[in-house]
């Protein structure tokens, strides 16, 4: 069910996760998903630099209003091909019930590179 608590984990598996705070920089809709996508290049600080990532998010979402938005990202998973675009980081969002996104993001401004935890 969709509802239910996944099983739990050990404080050190949240602990390998580091999810930071970026600000997008760039954005631009990606029409070669088989699922309607935006391309998002994010800023996150000198000592990680920009990474990029695509999202399902243009339910709520167009490339000209995610610029300059802070969001909230994992920073470590390993790059992935999506089509013709290297994903390499995961922009983090709540599921809705007709499976939009809504994403998450500071209440304030704060430092890129932050670390969520």
């Amino acid at each position: 069910m969709e509802n239910e608590i996944k099983p739990t984990i050990s404080w050190a598996d949240f602990e390998r996760l580091d999810m930071r705070v970026g600000t997008v920089r760039r954005a631009e809709a990606f029409p070669e998903a088989h699922k309607p996508a935006i391309k998002l290049w994010l800023w996150f600080g000198e000592a990680i630099g920009e990474l990029k990532t695509s999202a399902q998010i243009t339910d709520h979402y167009t490339p000209d209003k995610l610029i300059g938005r802070q969001l909230i990202a994992v920073v470590n998973f390993p790059p992935k091909q999506i089509g013709p675009f290297m994903s390499q980081c995961l922009i983090t969002g709540v599921i809705g019930d007709d499976q939009d996104i809504t994403l998450l993001r500071p209440d304030f401004v704060v430092q890129d590179g932050q670390k969520i935890g």
